[in-house]
């Protein structure tokens, strides 16, 4: 990501991958290069696990469907999408609490549609997990963005702790 300025997400309140108040979650934050791709870096805790020491696979594919959905955020904060398919191939167990970071670029954009592939890393750049996401654009009409506030939908400080 090097000469690119970082562009931060919105988190959501209760959202399982990135709602900051949501105990259950992953408070995942998520930041994009402001055109293609979309990043972030974490570390999964043992309440997310399947078996001993490897997060569960349904919660990888969770953080590759975020991760790929995001892109279409990407330069265009207002531009949402529904994952419409998503293919997940498990490369290797991913592993609990070790350093990670979960990475997205757009690979075909066709305005209503766009492709992502969509990776689990390490910290070294091996891949874990990967995923080709389909999103099908939301028309903002059918969101209730009048409740965004409510629902905690903004941008947060890093400082304000997840």
């Amino acid at each position: 990501m090097s000469n690119v300025t970082n562009h931060k997400q919105p988190n959501s309140r209760m959202c399982f991958t990135c709602g900051l108040d949501n105990p259950f979650g992953l408070k995942l934050r998520f930041y994009d290069n402001g055109s293609d791709e979309v990043w972030a870096d974490f570390v999964v805790g043992p309440n997310h696990q399947g078996y001993p020491g490897v997060v569960h696979g349904g919660v990888v594919a969770a953080i590759l469907d975020e991760v790929g959905s995001r892109v279409m955020m990407a330069g265009a904060p207002n531009r949402f999408g529904m994952t419409a398919k998503m293919e997940v191939r498990y490369r290797k167990p991913v592993p609990l609490a070790t350093p990670l970071r979960a990475v997205a670029r757009a690979v075909k954009d066709r305005g209503r549609l766009v492709t992502a592939r969509a990776e689990i890393r390490t910290q070294t750049g091996e891949v874990l997990a990967e995923a080709e996401v389909l999103m099908a654009e939301v028309a903002l009409d059918q969101l209730p963005t009048e409740e965004a506030d409510r629902l905690g939908w903004r941008v947060y400080p890093d400082s304000e702790p997840a």
